[in-house]
């Protein structure tokens, strides 16, 4: 590739936006933006931007960014190397040591590195009670960086057309242009066990913003970064019912009694 990854460049971030997570995803841009090392621009993915996106949500869509991320190298002019990440995530080091995994000075030609998961997940049903559909490579196209000029294949044509499973198994490239980020990259909570040394934890069954998962692996560390955030204990109304600010949930009360 003629592309070259710097210290000095701007990291381009495309992020995953429901809006039945926008809590998830400004945490999580909130936990980029505190951490990072340089300079940053962070893209939502919302569906309704990109009219040229004219396909249907389908039944086993679990987000509205489920096939739009795929849309990023087109979005980023097939220019230079971008980031996707799912919002339901938070990143607990400085971005920029992810390029330490893919410079490509470093490493054979690639068109796109992920954490290659190898797992059959252990529940049924995730998030807000979806289906969880489970396939050859799942999850790897939850955190991609990809090297957007050896992705010319994802056109909006391309991303319109082609089935989900074609584009989550990345039947787009040969399998020798996929490269490897180390799994704490993407740490599945919830199917793995709670990792100290995660890099990036991605609560892919569903996180402490809702109420099923309040008490998750992991959620006094999202917990504390909302509260960094806003300067506010987190209490969705829609569930609680705005409970008093002295009595929290069980869940809550014990992860911040943790240290959150």
């Amino acid at each position: 590739t003629s592309n070259e990854l710097r210290n000095l460049d701007m990291l381009n971030i495309f992020i995953g936006y429901d809006a039945k997570e926008a809590a998830a995803y400004h945490v999580l841009s909130h936990s980029i933006l505190r951490r990072s090392s340089g300079p940053v621009s962070i893209t939502p993915l919302v569906r309704d931007h990109f009219p040229y996106f004219t396909r249907k949500r389908g039944p086993l869509e679990s987000t509205d960014f489920s096939l739009s991320r795929f849309l990023v190298p087109y979005l980023s002019g097939y220019q230079g190397f971008s980031l996707y990440l799912d919002c339901d995530m938070l990143c607990q080091v400085p971005i920029q040591d992810l390029w330490q995994e893919v410079n490509p000075s470093e490493r054979p030609y690639k068109a796109v590195w992920v954490c290659p998961h190898d797992y059959i997940p252990m529940v049924e049903n995730k998030m807000q009670d979806q289906v969880q559909t489970i396939y050859a490579r799942k999850n790897w196209s939850s955190v991609m960086f990809f090297d957007n000029s050896e992705c010319r294949v994802l056109t909006p044509d391309y991303v319109n057309t082609a089935t989900g499973l074609q584009l989550h198994r990345f039947e787009w490239l040969q399998d020798e242009q996929i490269g490897s980020l180390p799994l704490e990259w993407n740490w599945l909570v919830g199917e793995y066990a709670p990792n100290p040394h995660a890099k990036v934890l991605h609560y892919t069954l569903g996180g402490p913003w809702l109420v099923k998962y309040r008490a998750c692996d992991h959620s006094k560390e999202w917990y504390a970064e909302y509260r960094h955030m806003t300067g506010m204990d987190y209490y969705p109304t829609q569930v609680w019912q705005q409970p008093p600010l002295g009595s929290p949930p069980d869940g809550i009360g014990r992860a911040l009694a943790d240290g959150a």
